[in-house]
């Protein structure tokens, strides 16, 4: 008989993950973020879920994949929390919607445009998407010591990855490139797929999120800028572990110096 504790998407049970989890969509990345804990081990695979847990200074961590978009990222949010976690950080790329938002920049998400159609099913569009205080403020502090070239503001949030790049070529053009030069002269700073998903998981389940970013080009300039290439996610991820550690501490569970 199938054990009925293990949730149907992610393969995980209670006591395989920690309270704190890393989300990046792509489960390539999995592996390369756990080599950040101690000890880590595959805790599961499934579909897009690939799941590694760790410690960090003693506490139990973990980090997940979410896939790509927002439905994939709130079954694996709903379920982790069924599995014991409270506290997620999205780990992933962005592309920079402002000039000064360059390739290989770091992003730090405040709030997140709903652009997408998850969150809507679970609470009205008027509510914003916003992350945890807590969690922003572990991000802000790790971001500010790693010396990472970082902006903090709004993002946004969409479902389609061709309709945002090719939008001309879409039925819906008009209403697309005219919410686009909204957000962009409203000064929204990247545009990704997650964060608002997540952050509005975080507040109808009780959970705290955050998002950091690494911005894999800019969108304003399409051909991109003269000798910039990028060179992958590794500064969003040392930003991401160095705030779980602070949140760790901050949270009074911090067992080794």
């Amino acid at each position: 008989m199938a054990d009925m504790s293990v949730q149907y998407h992610v393969a995980l049970k209670k006591g395989d993950i920690g309270r704190y989890v890393l989300l990046p969509g792509d489960p390539g990345r999995c592996e390369s973020i756990a080599a950040h804990f101690d000890n880590p081990r595959r805790a599961a695979s499934h579909r897009e879920y690939t799941t590694y847990t760790g410690t960090l200074d003693g506490v139990s961590v973990s980090v997940t994949s979410t896939g790509i978009g927002g439905a994939s990222t709130a079954i694996a949010v709903e379920e982790l929390i069924r599995c014991g976690a409270d506290t997620f950080i999205r780990v992933g790329t962005c592309g920079g919607m402002q000039p000064e938002v360059a390739a290989n920049d770091v992003v730090i998400a405040q709030a997140a445009i709903r652009f997408d159609g998850t969150s809507k099913e679970y609470i009205p569009v008027e509510f914003p998407a916003t992350a945890h205080y807590g969690v922003l403020r572990a991000l802000d502090q790790a971001a500010a010591a790693s010396g990472y070239n970082t902006h903090i503001g709004v993002v946004q949030c969409k479902d389609s990855f061709y309709g945002q790049h090719e939008p001309e070529r879409m039925p819906a053009r008009d209403m697309l490139l005219s919410k686009w030069r909204a957000w962009t002269e409203a000064g929204c700073l990247a545009s990704e797929m997650e964060s608002a998903t997540l952050f509005i998981l975080g507040s109808v389940l009780k959970a705290r999120t955050g998002a950091v970013l690494i911005v894999a080009g800019n969108q304003v300039n399409r051909k991109g800028l003269p000798g910039v290439e990028f060179l992958g996610p590794e500064p969003a991820i040392k930003v991401a572990v160095d705030a779980l550690r602070i949140l760790i501490k901050n949270d009074g569970l911090k067992t080794t110096d």
